[in-house]
């Protein structure tokens, strides 16, 4: 299985853009992870908030195969701690040849094309973050499912 991390933007935050490769690094050793960065659009401020999102949908749509199953980095989305996740990701890779796509929309969120394709949407806590900052959140947590899986000593109760 190919677990894909989908984003709008690449990480400007040189410290912050250096832990996600660490823990994208770490994971090389677990599972086949890539990820993948769609530009920002141009001129976005002659935008509205809709048609900046929709414009983004458009983009992060045709990076999306058939049979991916696609889920959302959403603050409405499921909340599990990171046992449960860990679990989610486990059964995944049991069940499903599918390429497991997560995305991180722009910063207004996705376009309801996005939404109407997506197989599920994950929140990572009630509280907002910046699209940028969950690519980090999202990384680490993925790293501590494999530790978790694995049975390595990363993660404690």
């Amino acid at each position: 299985m190919k677990i894909k991390l989908l984003m709008i933007g690449k990480t400007t935050d040189a410290k912050l853009a250096a832990l996600i490769d660490e823990y994208a690094g770490r994971l090389k050793y677990y599972i086949n992870f890539e990820q993948t960065v769609i530009p920002e659009l141009k001129n976005a401020k002659n935008l509205t908030f809709e048609q900046q999102k929709e414009r983004e949908g458009e983009l992060l749509l045709a990076k999306l195969e058939k049979s991916d199953e696609v889920i959302l980095l959403d603050e409405r989305g499921k909340h599990y701690t990171s046992i449960e996740f860990s679990d989610f990701i486990s059964k995944k890779m049991i069940f499903s040849n599918k390429s497991m796509v997560f995305v991180v929309g722009g910063p207004y969120g996705f376009s309801e094309k996005v939404y109407q394709r997506a197989d599920s949407q994950i929140s990572l806590s009630k509280m907002t973050f910046s699209h940028q900052m969950i690519r980090l959140f999202f990384t680490e947590q993925l790293y501590r499912a494999m530790t978790i899986i694995k049975g390595e000593p990363y993660h404690h109760e």
